[in-house]
């Protein structure tokens, strides 16, 4: 089975991706498995974790990361430039606790009213969608009442934080909030505020096991498993 181990199998795939499609690949690495006997070692992290682990001298089989990450690496001779693959967009929403009322945040107005009001906020600090909220705050003016009220850490599913009790909303990418119970997801941030991620995918340079990297992309990208990423939130493609 697929695991979270990288010496979990001396023939094992090793896959390096970012925490967003989580949910997508414990429903895709296990029909993998199935279908081809290979087993699949992922290691997770944030979109920027990875960039800093793979600048670091880390590397694996497989990444997945949006698609601009992959381009640079590419050039920079870290990733097989024709290898690469879109899987999926990824857009940012919000969610609260299981029970409280849903905001409004389907306008600019809305979205930022529903922000102050808010007893408290959890968000990333180094994920895209946390990076890109924190931008957001400051576009709309909001940047001080929100970081009063701000629970934030480095990266991992912030819906969590709802759960335990320590934060009343969650913003975040929309599979992330949809892959914790206990929360509430609400909506997607308003089109004018929206940043869309193209999560993409393609082999190490110095993969040890290249046809299992490439069997592995072609299973994640195949148009047949679309229905995979729109139930876990994402459009495919």
């Amino acid at each position: 089975m697929s695991s979270t181990d990288p010496t979990s199998s001396a023939s094992a795939i090793n896959l390096l991706t970012s925490n967003g499609v989580h949910a997508i690949l414990d429903v895709l690495l296990p029909e993998f498995r199935r279908a081809t006997g290979h087993d699949v070692a992922a290691r997770y992290g944030t979109g920027v974790e990875i960039l800093e682990r793979i600048h670091a001298g880390e590397s694996a089989d497989v990444v997945i990361a949006n698609r601009e990450a992959l381009e640079n690496l590419a050039r920079e001779g870290k990733i097989e430039g024709a290898s690469v693959r879109d899987l999926a967009r990824s857009s940012v929403g919000v969610a609260v606790r299981s029970g409280l009322p849903k905001p409004d945040v389907s306008s600019v107005d809305a979205f930022k009213r529903a922000m102050l009001a808010a007893d408290s906020i959890a968000f990333t600090g180094k994920g895209a969608s946390g990076i890109h909220f924190q931008k957001l705050i400051e576009r709309l003016g909001i940047a001080a009442e929100v970081r009063a009220k701000a629970v934030m850490q480095e990266g991992g599913l912030v819906g969590e934080l709802v759960v335990a009790g320590r934060a009343t909303t969650a913003v975040q990418q929309i599979p992330e909030l949809l892959a914790v119970a206990g929360i509430d997801y609400v909506g997607p941030l308003p089109m004018e505020l929206q940043i869309v991620s193209q999560i993409s995918t393609g082999v190490f340079s110095d993969s040890r096991n290249r046809d299992g990297a490439l069997a592995l992309i072609e299973h994640l990208s195949t148009p047949k498993n679309a229905h995979v990423y729109r139930t876990k939130g994402m459009e495919a493609g």
